[in-house]
């Protein structure tokens, strides 16, 4: 890998060396390295168009790196990765994709994830999405992600994105059986033209089933945000959707969070949010000696935390 692609590796995985445990890293549409564990096997699907990561029953304390790095314009590529996660296992997955063009030709990465989660498994998944490059093409990036909880299994989901992706459209779907627990939690910053959709269908189908998705975000300048999330409760259960956003310069968000009872013990909730920044807040830290784009920054820091 050049030195373009060893720097996006450690923006969108913190990967500096080779991980420890499990990895599949994919630069420019072709394999840059792979290793398997005991406990997890890596293998490429017999089309080419992605991989398959089975983990067996009863890991724990174990990860999986499977980072994506684009650094050629005009390169498009939609990528299927199916992960088996079996009964009782505790696990660290962290993905994500980068693009640097320089190019005038657009650059996409399309990458469809499914997880079937075993009974009683316990799933932590990091996604973090990058994007740079002075070139007129632009960052695209379209994650799709399908989740198949099976009883009383946890999935908590981090989906960060916070500079240089042009467009995007993030797609989750998530089916909960008894028990299963699933939370969700999106940080997005959106600046210049840029426009970012986020797309959640959860359905909560077993009794004690319970799902919580959050998303926090900001649009600076021109940029535009949707996100679009629906629970649907099936039997008794809990769900729980908040989105919380601040809009600044010329920015525009529109938030649908909707809710979908199907079952008389079905407990959901929405929330929703849009504001800017409250004026005693930049002046509380103008006092302290910063500028207002510094308070600013500050501010949307912690925000996005």
């Amino acid at each position: 890998m050049d030195t373009i692609q060893k720097r996006i590796l450690a923006e969108v995985a913190d990967l500096h060396t080779v991980p420890e445990g499990a990895y599949n890293i994919r630069a420019n549409g072709e394999s840059a390295g792979r290793r398997s564990t005991a406990n997890i096997e890596i293998t490429s699907k017999e089309n080419g168009s992605g991989i398959d990561i089975r983990i067996k029953p009863g890991t724990k304390r174990e990860s999986v790196h499977i980072p994506v790095v684009l650094s050629e314009s005009g390169l498009k590529e939609t990528v299927y990765n199916d992960f088996y996660i079996g009964e009782d296992c505790d696990v660290v997955i962290v993905a994500g994709c980068g693009i640097s063009n320089c190019g005038s030709q657009d650059s996409q990465h399309d990458g469809i994830h499914r997880f079937y989660v075993g009974k009683g498994a316990r799933v932590r998944y990091v996604e973090k999405h990058y994007g740079e490059g002075d070139g007129q093409g632009k960052r695209i990036l379209n994650p799709g992600t399908e989740v198949y909880m099976e009883e009383n299994s946890t999935m908590e989901m981090e989906m960060v994105q916070i500079r240089g992706v042009d467009s995007t459209v993030r797609t989750t779907t998530a089916e909960l059986a008894a028990g299963a627990k699933l939370l969700v939690k999106e940080r997005l910053m959106t600046h210049g033209g840029q426009s970012a959709i986020s797309v959640y269908k959860v359905n909560l189908n077993g009794a004690g089933a319970n799902a919580d998705v959050v998303s926090r975000s900001v649009a600076r300048d021109q940029s535009y945000q949707k996100f679009d999330a629906c629970i649907a409760g099936n039997a008794p259960c809990h769900g729980h959707t908040e989105c919380d956003s601040i809009i600044m310069d010329q920015g525009r968000i529109l938030a649908v969070p909707s809710l979908e009872a199907n079952h008389t013990d079905a407990e959901l909730i929405h929330e929703a949010a849009i504001g800017k920044i409250a004026g005693e807040q930049l002046v509380k830290l103008m006092t302290l000696g910063l500028t207002e784009a510094e308070a600013e920054e500050q501010i949307i820091n912690g925000f996005l935390r």
